[in-house]
């Protein structure tokens, strides 16, 4: 009887210990691609699968831990400490009394999605080429069109040269036509090369006529004169300007893709005069994390390894060691080349056109973003280059054109009488035109 009690109990704790394991080897099911964007959106600042960063390295972490354990820690560690749990409490020793974010905002299939993540991570190379194949139609379009320019230019060029040769015979045969003989005698040389016989045939009866010629020179002087007048008048027109910066910086990668606003960056434009060139710690809020680029979109000509390479360029100007997490080294500034630079002589002020002209300048120009309007399409450029003339004639025929917002509080109380009296009202009729508005 004894032996068939025990029996029973050995049994009853051999199921009991089988159903615990059960339950602590619970397989997690979730959607990969899922946690891959919920570990990158909640995670990826202090932990990587593959080596510590402020957190530990979470690869294999669904073996150490069961997914139940997994859970409390995630939604609520703090409280789950309080519980007692001495793993957790030795786990928050053990990283010098770090705290973890906590993320009760995560539904329990969210936090399924980012272990199973962390458990069967995303091979990034099928979704590369993914991309690669859906941008494979606008760099053909790219190369189709840089094509058809080299052919115009080069067309151009032939023809210009054609033009010039032209117009040298022609010049000599101003010279030699000075009369009939000099006509008869180039026309009975055999030497005399088709083009000048033609060339004399046709001009022969008509370079006589004092009209033909004055009216020729005419035509040459007014063209050379616009010619002059063109050239002084860009004069330090730098449309299209695109130096090679110190470090690499893709906007199209920053501001385009990953959506970073422009005033993270460039945090004075909106309240100051000038939009300010960020420091290398504004970079380091983001690459303090972000050692390698694993960005899905690699511009024409460059390659991973070359936008990593970049990175380490930040790192070694601010004497940073990603290894050791230290600094090791005084920092040395980054010598970038200035793209937008007014003359001394010209006053504009960043925060005026921002703040007072935000509205209507998108509802003129048609943009989202006030930059956008002076800056052109700078989320799509992989490297800066000025897109507008900047001359005074292209601010001067902006300000002819644009509304004042009437609701500004400042246009409200100067310009009371003027408003309630005219119903479109541009910047030029308020003195956004008059010398001393930008050269004082």
């Amino acid at each position: 009887m004894i032996k068939k009690i025990i029996l029973i109990f050995l049994i009853f704790f051999r199921f009991y210990y089988v159903l615990k394991a059960e339950e602590n080897n619970i397989k997690i099911s979730g959607n990969a691609e899922n946690g891959y964007t919920l570990f990158n959106k909640n995670c990826a600042s202090c932990h990587a699968l593959d080596k510590n960063i402020i957190g530990p390295a979470l690869s294999g972490i669904t073996k150490k831990r069961n997914a139940q354990w997994l859970h409390k820690w995630i939604s609520d560690n703090k409280s789950f400490r309080k519980s007692g749990n001495k793993e957790a409490i030795a786990i928050y020793k053990k990283y010098g009394n770090i705290e973890m974010n906590s993320f009760p905002n995560l539904s329990e299939k969210q936090i399924d999605d980012i272990l199973f993540f962390i458990e069967h991570p995303i091979n990034n190379k099928k979704k590369k080429i993914t991309k690669l194949a859906q941008n494979t139609n606008s760099i053909q379009l790219e190369q189709t069109n840089y094509l058809f320019k080299k052919i115009i230019i080069f067309g151009l060029s032939i023809f210009s040269i054609i033009i010039i040769i032209i117009l040298y015979r022609i010049k000599i045969l101003f010279d030699l036509l000075q009369d009939d003989n000099d006509i008869m005698f180039l026309e009975n040389k055999n030497s005399l090369s088709y083009i000048n016989r033609y060339l004399i045939i046709f001009l022969g009866k008509s370079i006589k006529n004092w009209y033909f010629i004055s009216s020729t020179l005419i035509l040459l002087f007014l063209s050379n004169i616009y010619g002059i007048w063109y050239f002084l008048m860009h004069i330090d027109i730098n449309k299209g300007y695109k130096p090679i910066q110190p470090i690499y910086f893709s906007h199209k990668i920053h501001s385009g893709i990953n959506k970073i606003d422009c005033q993270y960056c460039h945090s004075s434009a909106k309240y100051g005069k000038v939009a300010g060139i960020p420091s290398t710690n504004i970079c380091m809020n983001c690459h303090n994390i972000i050692q390698k680029y694993e960005g899905n979109y690699i511009e024409k000509g460059k390659s991973q390894q070359e936008y990593n390479n970049e990175i380490q360029k930040i790192y070694s100007s601010i004497g940073w060691n990603p290894n050791i997490r230290k600094f090791y080294k005084k920092s040395q500034p980054i010598k970038w080349i200035r793209i937008h630079n007014m003359p001394d002589f010209v006053n504009f002020d960043h925060s005026q056109h921002i703040i007072s002209g935000e509205k209507m300048i998108k509802k003129f120009k048609k943009v989202n973003i006030t930059c956008t309007a002076c800056h052109g399409e700078v989320k799509n450029m992989d490297q800066i280059e000025m897109a507008n003339d900047f001359s005074m004639e292209w601010c001067i025929s902006c300000h002819r054109k644009i509304e004042i917002n009437k609701k500004n509080q400042y246009y409200d109380q100067y310009f009371t009488n003027f408003i309630q009296q005219n119903k479109n009202i541009t910047v030029d009729m308020t003195g956004g035109i008059e010398c001393a508005k930008c050269h004082y």
